[in-house]
Parts: structure tokens; sequence; C-alpha cells
């Protein structure tokens, strides 16, 4: 849309049934590239139903970190949405409680489970 702003909203998360390994830290290995596309599977279709859904332009896996248990590993992403003077602000808490309630009151995203206090939205 004329006049959009392309704005960017950090999301982080920890799934507690995927085992951290140190291959998920490399971008280009198989292991990452495959975990990236599991979880732009899972988190796009959810910020496409939220209230940002209409200007989401999708998110980008930035990292996966090893949780505090071996079982554990945190995500990373940055995700995008176009912003215009005539749209509401981004409003992170707001999708913050939708991206709970999308994901069980933060226990699942598809067949993974998360630790409850684990999701962040920063905008």
């Amino acid at each position: 849309s004329p006049g959009a702003i392309t704005e960017h909203f950090t999301l982080n998360f920890t799934i507690t049934n995927l085992m951290f390994t140190t291959d998920l830290q490399t971008p280009n290995s198989r292991k990452f590239r495959s975990a990236e596309k599991i979880m732009k599977h899972y988190i796009d279709p959810l910020l496409q139903k939220s209230s940002i859904g209409p200007h989401f332009s999708g998110c980008n896996v930035t990292g996966f970190r090893s949780g505090r248990s071996r079982d554990d590993t945190k995500v990373d992403a940055v995700c995008s949405y176009k912003d215009n003077a005539s749209l509401a602000s981004f409003d992170r808490e707001k999708l913050y409680q939708e991206l709970s309630t999308m994901t069980n009151n933060v226990t699942k995203l598809g067949h993974y489970s998360l630790d409850r206090s684990s999701l962040y939205v920063d905008g």
C-alpha cells in the first residue's frame, strides 16, 4: 500500500521437546534449514490469523540457542509487517495475548511443546 513502511518485531520462544545440537547454531547446516522451515510452517500461519495478519510480511528465524536443559531449544525470529499512518499502531501486548491463545496458553506449537514462560514479543 502507498506510504507503507516495513516494520520489524522479534519473536522468541523455547521448545521443550526439540533437543538442541550444535548444528542448529550453523545457519547453512541441513538441520538449521530444516528446523527453520518447520518453524516458518507453524509461525507464519499463526501471525496471519492475528490482528496484524492483513499486514504481516513473514518471519525469518535468526537463530537457535541452547535452553536450560538438553531437550530445550530457544528460537529467535524477526518478523515483518507493513505499517502506515492510517493503521492502528503495532500492539505487542495484544499480539502476545493472541499468540498465547493460539498456542494453547504457550504450551503447543504444532507437535512441539513450549515452555510456558518463554514467549516474548518485542516491537
